[in-house]
């Protein structure tokens, strides 16, 4: 998948379970709630913690490089570079998401 590509099927995630493109409900609201939650406690390996408190949004990293975090309300957004961090992350990545998440206010924690 392209960067776009994945993004746009992440919307779903940040739309309460329906796709705000097609207007196709996806998955109940509580199951996009349960997603969104694993995906912020669970979705870096060993690094999720970092990536909580670093960027403040539900993620999911492949060790291929990508990483679809979401905005939960307000947008899906995909990266990818393939240098990874030492916990199998990509680490410019997390780092556009970090500065993304720091200019837009997105965190799910606050400023």
């Amino acid at each position: 998948m392209s960067c776009v590509q994945l993004a746009k099927a992440g919307l779903f995630l940040a739309a309460s379970g329906t796709n705000p493109l097609t207007k196709h409900s996806v998955v109940s609201k509580q199951r996009a709630r349960r997603i969104n939650a694993l995906m912020l406690t669970c979705g870096h390996y060993d690094g999720s913690g970092d990536f909580a408190y670093r960027v403040g949004l539900p993620g999911k990293s492949g060790v291929g490089g990508g990483i679809l975090c979401v905005a939960p309300g307000k947008a899906a957004v995909a990266v990818w570079s393939p240098g990874l961090n030492h916990n199998g992350n990509s680490l410019l990545g997390s780092l556009a998401l970090e500065m993304l998440a720091s200019r837009t206010g997105w965190s799910v924690f606050g400023a």
